[in-house]
């Protein structure tokens, strides 16, 4: 991973600037700008077809801007390609679960370590330094994270294999595997019963901690968010319409009107 920034809790480590995204006529993510603080757990919300997941593809780099700025520890990051911002230090989880369905789970969060690996494929076939000794060290971290998210006794288990909730899980093993300062999660409630929504939001605000991490989170529950996030940004028709604390947020007509379809 390149050089880390040292970054203060008031400053911003994600910068959003005029943000613009066209899709022919259609205008996904509509001159959007804001900010997050590092350490912050930050809430994007807002109804289907808003644009939440293609501002989360702009920042990881799947798709690119129409138009605006896009700044990561004050860099400029718009022209990176997907593996470049991740090795910059931001990864995420995507709405429609994307593990390796064939390997099992801690081959899963292996894969995602590659790019703190040294080693070459000469040095990896012959078994020569420093391959065996990064092989046991992601192994053993691979191995920590399962633990971490409850899956210790699932680990040879192939992906495809696990119930949804715990696939959820491994998802956010395999992006904490990347060692990332920024952390996405698009939708991670999805499909979740109350008790684990109520577990999942104590599980965020402790990896942001433990792992001095800036979180931020699409959902469509909001309660969670209300409850768990820092501030909200809520977007309507691909346009901000609201960005505050959750008070703030929960109160304002626009955001009202956005979600119940009243003037």
């Amino acid at each position: 991973m390149d050089e880390e920034v040292d970054l203060k809790n008031n400053d911003p480590i994600l910068e959003a600037q005029q943000l613009t995204r066209r899709f022919g006529g259609l205008v996904a993510v509509n001159n959007v700008s804001f900010t997050v603080n590092k350490n912050e757990i930050f809430g994007l919300i807002g109804p289907n077809g808003a644009g939440k997941t293609t501002l989360f593809n702009l920042i990881t780099g799947l798709v690119q801007p129409s138009g605006g700025k896009l700044l990561y520890c004050s860099k400029e990051i718009i022209k990176l390609r997907p593996h470049q911002i991740a090795s910059q230090g931001i990864a995420r989880t995507f709405q429609n679960i994307r593990l390796f369905g064939e390997l099992t789970a801690i081959e899963n969060i292996i894969v995602a370590r590659h790019i703190h690996i040294n080693s070459n494929v000469f040095t990896g076939v012959l078994g020569l330094p420093p391959a065996p000794k990064e092989e046991q060290n992601n192994k053993q971290k691979a191995l920590e994270l399962l633990n971490l998210v409850g899956l210790s006794n699932r680990a040879t288990e192939k992906a495809h294999n696990l119930p949804y909730g715990d696939q959820r899980r491994l998802e956010i093993a395999r992006a904490l595997a990347l060692e990332p300062q920024l952390l996405l999660l698009d939708e991670p409630a999805a499909g979740m019963n109350p008790n684990e929504k109520q577990n999942l939001s104590k599980f965020i605000r402790q990896i942001t901690t433990d792992f001095d991490l800036t979180t931020i989170l699409i959902e469509h529950h909001v309660p969670l968010v209300m409850g768990l996030c820092d501030r909200i940004a809520v977007l309507d028709f691909g346009q901000l319409i609201a960005l505050g604390q959750p008070e703030k947020v929960r109160s304002d007509p626009a955001v009202i009107a956005a979600y119940l379809g009243v003037g």
